[in-house]
């Protein structure tokens, strides 16, 4: 029976987020008070896992970039600009900590369908599996083995306003079982929230440059995961917020000529969630910063000003993402990217690197990650991850051609 000092670690800190730990005082006069690392932490992050091998090529971004069968994710408004009656079906992997242990993995399934000229459909299954664990008490003792899971289920639907820009509604059932009812002596219980993200995307028409050469420029905003706050225990105070995160972006679109096309994109990502306060050890009073036990709509709305440090620790709070794409006769694809995150709220510092191929009604693609620096390491790293997308309308007409 497999043993894993890494998931009693994991049990260790659910626990101590469930305890709500105070955290140590700093003199306000201090100079390295601004320097301290204090990130922002949520429940269920696994929502916020880039889930398809494009994005995750291209460092990690897709809130503007072109629409495909993993918009849902990204954003939702992009579904309304997929081609007329496009329908698209996308099956994704990606392996977690596989140099470790085998057997952890996200799996996401998308849908999406244009729906006549001005409207669109979607739904997704995210599945994340934290294979098998081996529970033990306080003393060591052996409690049997469990297989905890999260998953979210998503339905979509977008629409035009006009023909450069859209809108979106998306609706998400979060379901989260890690502790099978008992983690360090207390009771829990399975999490479960509802949430909604709400999108808008803009897509410009295409304009002339020098050489015959075209342009496009692309925009898109989503706010996701906005919902009740999650419970895994009956205690008073326990809740934890979802990861609701703002994610700003553009993206160009170069025809340098009739086969090849570059793509450039960048975004901003920003948690709307409160950040930690400084709180007396003795009492719990907030000492710099704001009171982080509120519900998630008051989170959202303090996320912006609430950092103990003032407005320089919350601009180091948006995590940057950029990333090109290269398209050969809409055939064949090469993708990087980057992805920047604070020293102090993170540090997770990737690149990126990938490929795509479509061939006939399928799209493969994959994605390959690499750290930009020792420090954190990423759970996916040195992983090879893929996408598998499937055109109907593709095969509709390659069988009305035929």
């Amino acid at each position: 029976m497999k043993q894993r000092s890494l998931w009693l670690a994991a049990a260790a800190m659910l626990t101590s987020s469930l305890a709500k730990g105070q955290q140590s005082t700093l003199p306000p006069t201090d100079s390295e008070y601004y320097n301290q690392i204090r990130t922002n932490s949520t429940a269920v992050p696994f929502l916020l896992i880039s889930p398809d091998a494009r994005a995750g090529a291209m460092g990690d971004v897709g809130v503007s970039t072109l629409p495909d069968a993993n918009s849902i994710h990204w954003n939702a408004a992009k579904i309304a600009f997929l081609e007329k009656d496009q329908t698209l079906l996308s099956l994704s992997y990606t392996p977690w900590l596989s140099r470790l242990v085998p057997d952890i993995d996200l799996a996401y399934l998308s849908f999406v369908k244009k729906i006549g000229d001005r409207q669109g459909i979607g739904v997704s299954l995210r599945y994340f599996s934290l294979g098998e664990v081996q529970f033990r008490d306080a003393n060591g003792n052996a409690q049997g083995t469990f297989n905890p899971y999260e998953f979210a289920i998503d339905g979509a639907y977008s629409l035009k306003f006009s023909e450069q820009w859209s809108g979106a509604v998306a609706l998400r059932y979060i379901f989260s079982d890690l502790t099978r009812g008992s983690a360090s002596g207390l009771n829990t219980k399975a999490g479960q929230s509802v949430a909604a993200d709400l999108s808008v995307f803009y897509q410009s028409r295409q304009f002339n440059m020098e050489g015959g050469q075209r342009g496009q420029v692309r925009a898109g905003l989503n706010i996701s995961n906005m919902g009740a706050k999650i419970d895994y225990t009956e205690q008073t105070g326990s809740t934890d917020f979802l990861p609701t995160n703002l994610r700003l972006g553009g993206s160009f679109a170069w025809d340098l000529d009739r086969f090849n096309q570059l793509i450039f994109a960048v975004e901003a990502n920003k948690l709307l969630v409160p950040t930690p306060p400084v709180r007396n050890d003795s009492t719990g009073e907030v000492l710099f910063g704001k009171d982080d036990n509120v519900d998630f709509i008051s989170g959202m709305l303090q996320s912006f000003s609430d950092a103990p440090g003032g407005g320089k620790e919350e601009f180091r709070e948006v995590v940057w993402n950029t990333g090109v794409e290269y398209w050969y006769d809409k055939t064949f694809a090469v993708r990087g990217g980057y992805q920047y995150e604070h020293r102090t709220k993170g540090n997770r510092q990737y690149f990126t690197i990938g490929a795509g191929l479509k061939w006939n009604v399928f799209q493969l693609d994959f994605a390959y990650l690499f750290p930009a620096n020792q420090t954190v390491r990423s759970p996916i790293e040195n992983t090879l991850r893929f996408t598998l997308i499937f055109d109907f309308d593709a095969l509709a007409k390659g069988q009305t051609d035929q």
